[in-house]
């Protein structure tokens, strides 16, 4: 009897297991700095984002990235049932348990056999324990590898559901912000007919997906790693998009009041700073000025043109700059780690919605980036419109195409 092997044998089976539990069944984040997962993607994830840091970005860097979090997610799950397999085979093997074997002389290879079969339920019958306790490890790690298969058949939907909740509304902000999304282009094209009751309310829903993503992402991490359908689109950028938006509103827009878009800044700012926790990823400044002094200038130009004027005049940058301190450090922090672009504050040039580009698109005579200009004269239109007249009477011209003449008296007739 080795009493080493059974002690690191017994010791990988727990840590396995807790491991598995607080990953899967454990519905909240675990501080605890050493974890067998945390340090698996640690691993998985540096040795991967090398070789993508070394690709141009793009469409290539973006494929190639996003493999990862499924990826990584199938080895999880082999990687702890490998590491169970063995723990068994080496219990079995210090313990020294009688086997029934077709080899005379039971090796620590048919150990390893006896126990794969047996955690995966195979049940062959050609390698077999044939005492007391080594039976009861075989029955206890069948138990266990039955438990294994069904955590796995409920973890994955669990997964998939999260993912494709989140990337709803990512998608629905394609056509409200842009791709990639901007916050002054989210409050341009709402704000355009000045209703801003309606973006208000809009702001108020993600709110609710800020929470969301904050709950989902830190009770599995692995979600972090997964990628959006299209490359100018992210939960990162969904978020800063909207934590750049709300900061706005708490800078101030002339007539505009909206007290309850602080409660949206303030569960989109947890969410980044938790999930940068997550990952023991310090604050980091930004290399370049995601909003330089003449970038300031066309957003507030642009913002003006639709009627949207910032409050505290030549003071707004600086409280701006005040406000965008409290969260920039982290999402950057995230970029650089996950390898993620940020959204600009104002797009430089025009570009083209992932909504209006398809193969097909570039040969048919109808483009769907004309509808935005059709938006704007239809809005031009009914702004420049008069107020139709009151008290008309309902019955003046009974039938459409009658017009009034009038007989030799001048007196009124019907043709």
């Amino acid at each position: 009897m080795n009493i080493l092997t059974i002690i690191v044998s017994v010791l990988f089976i727990f840590t396995i297991l807790q491991d598995g539990f607080e990953t899967v069944v454990l519905p909240r984040r675990v501080t605890r700095r050493f974890r067998l997962s945390r340090l698996f993607y640690m691993t998985t994830w540096v040795l991967w984002s090398s070789v993508a840091r070394k690709m141009r970005s793009g469409n290539r860097r973006d494929l190639y990235l996003s493999y990862f979090g499924p990826l990584s997610l199938l080895l999880l799950l082999v990687f702890w049932a490998a590491v169970l397999v063995l723990a068994f085979a080496l219990l079995q093997w210090g313990l020294t348990s009688a086997l029934q074997a077709p080899e005379k002389h039971a090796t620590f290879g048919t150990y390893l056999y006896m126990s794969g079969t047996t955690f995966v339920t195979l049940g062959f019958g050609d390698v077999i324990p044939l005492f007391g306790m080594g039976r009861f490890l075989a029955v206890a790690e069948a138990g266990i590898g039955f438990l294994f298969l069904a955590l796995i058949v409920g973890y994955v939907p669990i997964i998939y559901q999260a993912f494709s909740r989140r990337e709803v509304e990512i998608s629905l902000l394609d056509a409200r912000a842009g791709s990639p999304p901007s916050a002054t282009e989210l409050l341009r094209r709402h704000y355009r007919n000045q209703q801003v009751e309606e973006l208000v309310r809009y702001l108020c829903e993600w709110e609710r997906w800020c929470a969301e993503l904050l709950e989902s992402h830190l009770s599995y991490p692995v979600l972090t790693y997964y990628r959006s359908q299209h490359e100018r689109q992210s939960w990162l950028a969904a978020l800063t998009t909207i934590l750049d938006t709300s900061s706005l509103f708490i800078v101030g827009f002339e007539g505009i009041t909206a007290p309850t878009v602080r409660f949206t800044f303030a569960i989109a700012r947890h969410a980044a700073v938790d999930l940068a926790q997550v990952y023991g990823i310090p604050p980091l400044n930004p290399k370049r000025n995601r909003l330089s002094p003449a970038d300031f200038a066309q957003m507030r130009a642009a913002l003006s043109e639709v009627g949207l004027r910032l409050q505290l005049g030549a003071d707004a940058e600086q409280r701006l700059s005040e406000i965008r301190r409290m969260y920039e450090p982290f999402i950057n922090a995230l970029a650089d780690h996950l390898l993620l672009n940020l959204p600009p504050w104002i797009i430089a040039s025009r570009t083209v919605d992932d909504w209006q580009t398809s193969a097909w698109d570039h040969l048919a005579a109808w483009s769907p980036e004309r509808l935005e200009e059709i938006t704007h004269i239809i809005i031009d239109h009914r702004k420049k419109m008069p107020l139709a007249r009151g008290h008309e009477h309902p019955h003046t011209h009974e039938h459409q195409g009658e017009q009034p003449s009038s007989d030799g008296n001048g007196r009124a007739t019907s043709l």
